[in-house]
């Protein structure tokens, strides 16, 4: 099967919270980062997602935000550390290439937000992606 979602990064879980109906499940990136989805607790069992299960989270690059370093004070619990690869602009919108240690992940930002935070290759950036935003697919 072929996705159109650009993001989809290797990792092994390293835990998984189960709740009544939904389940967090942490994963470990092949470059040794952390993400977290919030997936229903049918998938998990459905999925055989346990720890040591090799998964690929994925991500559509529209709900990857990025900023130019850390945030506290956000909901937000999936803060990935990178580097800007490449900026491609139109008319409005903006496609930004971030390498993180293990991969790659997109962003489709505004052509603004890319002006007003100063992004071009090389730049230090993170990249925030809530949780419930996270799919997961067994490797």
């Amino acid at each position: 099967m072929s996705l159109s979602i650009r993001n989809q990064i290797p990792g092994i879980v390293t835990a998984v919270t189960p709740g009544e109906v939904m389940a967090t499940v942490r994963t470990r990136l092949d470059g040794g980062q952390d993400i977290t989805a919030a997936i229903t607790l049918e998938a998990v069992k459905e999925l055989g997602i346990a720890e040591g299960t090799a998964v690929r989270a994925m991500v559509k690059s529209t709900e990857v935000s990025l900023a130019t370093g850390p945030v506290s004070g956000l909901s937000i619990r999936n803060q990935i550390a990178g580097t800007v690869a490449d900026v491609a602009t139109g008319g409005a919108m903006a496609t930004v290439k971030v390498s993180i240690s293990g991969g790659e992940l997109t962003a489709a930002i505004t052509k603004d937000a890319v002006a007003d935070l100063g992004l071009a290759a090389g730049t230090p950036v993170v990249a925030l992606i809530k949780s419930t935003e996270v799919s997961l697919a067994v490797a």
